[in-house]
């Protein structure tokens, strides 16, 4: 897809650097150092990194909790912190700070009244939010008595309050268990099929994987992958997995001495050789044995693999 042809940028980041002075002795810490990407709409897109990669304090500076020491922010076009913009931005913060005493009806209303909501529509979107983030049982109870994962809720759904036309989650499933997880993904694939966009970072990486259309991967605070996956991951086949049955002894050593790693438990063996050259013979002396071959299954490099690579072992 060419430049003309590709969706609008919503968010633009270029040559983005950020230092702190810490401590009695002013050390230098360069949290973020000459980053730049851009988000279209229409899209998700993920921030991932290790923790200390800089995620966080570059979300701080999109939605302007924190001013960059070097480099440009756009949003829609605009300078960040352009009043008009940032009414279009949703922003569910790390840890998300709510008045503890308020429920969550309340609380929503006050959020909504900050975005400049009338009173049936606050009412409106605040009861169906509450639904959707799975609050409903909830209704009654004190934020301040609400677990981790439940705080998470609250806090999406005060993000998502007034209809923004970007979101930006920054770790939207922490704290939450599988199903949650699931529930929060499902309202992220919602969003994005009423035309929104979506910018999230995040450690599961299964997730991003399932989710995002393209990512940004940071490491100590430097950008060291940027694309879509299709374009970042390895599609060659790094490893082979075949399962098997019926296999004797002596095809289990037949097949460790050309060079697979074998296994066997409860009547299984597995056999998993590096590569896929040698898959043939391992085939062929299998089905020579009278062993029943059950799977044969190609291994590709995963978002979790081009992760470490990346972000971990500082790999090309």
């Amino acid at each position: 897809m060419s430049d003309s042809e590709a969706p609008p940028v919503v968010l633009s980041v270029e040559d983005l650097h950020k230092t702190f002075r810490i401590g009695f002795f002013r050390k230098r810490v360069d949290a973020v150092r000459a980053l730049g990407f851009e988000v279209r709409r229409g899209e998700i897109f993920g921030l991932l990194g290790p923790n200390g990669a800089g995620k966080t304090t570059t979300i701080k500076m999109i939605v302007r909790l924190i001013f960059p020491t070097k480099g440009k922010i756009a949003l829609f076009g605009k300078p960040a912190g352009d009043r008009a913009s940032m009414q279009r931005v949703g922003f569910l913060p790390e840890n998300p700070y709510v008045y503890q005493y308020l429920k969550p009806l309340e609380f929503l209303d006050l959020c909504g009244r900050l975005t400049g909501l009338d009173a049936a529509t606050r009412r409106k979107r605040s009861v169906e939010l509450v639904e959707q983030v799975g609050l409903g049982h909830a209704v009654d109870r004190p934020i301040g008595r609400f677990s981790k994962g439940m705080m998470q809720r609250i806090g999406l759904a005060q993000a998502l309050l007034h209809d923004p036309e970007f979101l930006i989650l920054d770790e939207p499933m922490s704290g939450l268990d599988p199903i949650g997880r699931k529930e929060v993904r499902d309202v992220i694939l919602e969003q994005r099929r009423r035309g929104k966009t979506l910018l999230f970072s995040s450690h599961i990486l299964t997730d991003a994987e399932m989710l995002c259309d393209r990512v940004a991967i940071l490491r100590a605070g430097s950008l060291v992958a940027y694309g879509t996956l299709e374009q970042l991951l390895r599609r060659e086949v790094r490893r082979v997995e075949i399962e098997l049955e019926h296999a004797t002894d002596e095809l289990r050593a037949a097949l460790a001495a050309k060079g697979a790693t074998v296994t066997h438990a409860e009547g299984r063996t597995v056999a998993v050789i590096e590569g896929d050259a040698a898959v043939p013979e391992l085939l062929r002396a299998a089905l020579d044995a009278g062993a029943e071959v059950t799977a044969v299954t190609p291994q590709r490099e995963t978002l979790e693999d081009l992760f470490i690579r990346k972000a971990v072992a500082g790999g090309d």
